[in-house]
């Protein structure tokens, strides 16, 4: 089972709040998988990690650059086959309430939805839900006034 993460953004704006998040994997010397709700937000996700000056350097790509198994992070609207990620991550992250029908392949799951759109809540919660259900270790993490901060898990 994997350990999945619910982030839920109060403070600031996804493509402020997951260069910092995707900076720590790259840290940890692991590599990302991201999976975007629509090809309109990988090209989006794609210029924010490029001008991210926190961390400065992300080295990623997508369908349009190519190579995913050189890149250490991978942006796309596409669903993992049984092969697993394409460039061999290890950590995926959801974002747009995007799913995936295979979370066993990855270690840790990193789930990010914006706090002020109430549908997006909703459906964290039944992600949640359905990850606790599934047997999934869980853990919660809200935006705070210095940071992130771990609520439940």
């Amino acid at each position: 089972m994997a350990e999945i993460a619910f982030y839920h953004l109060t403070r600031t704006p996804l493509d402020q709040a997951l260069p910092k998040l995707l900076g720590r994997v790259l840290a940890g010397g692991d590599r990302a998988l991201v999976l975007c709700g629509s090809e309109d937000r990988v090209a989006a996700l794609d210029a924010a990690l490029w001008l991210s000056s926190d961390p400065d350097w992300l080295p990623h790509g997508s369908k349009a650059t190519g190579h995913a198994a050189q890149q250490p992070i991978w942006l796309t609207a596409e669903d993992v086959g049984e092969a697993g990620a394409p460039n061999g991550a290890r950590f995926l992250v959801l974002v747009d309430g995007a799913e995936s029908a295979r979370l066993v392949l990855f270690d840790r799951v990193l789930d990010l939805f914006d706090g002020g759109d109430e549908a997006a809540v909703a459906a964290a919660r039944r992600r949640w839900s359905a990850a606790r259900a599934a047997g999934h270790a869980l853990s919660y993490w809200q935006q705070g006034p210095r940071g992130w901060e771990k609520k439940m898990g």
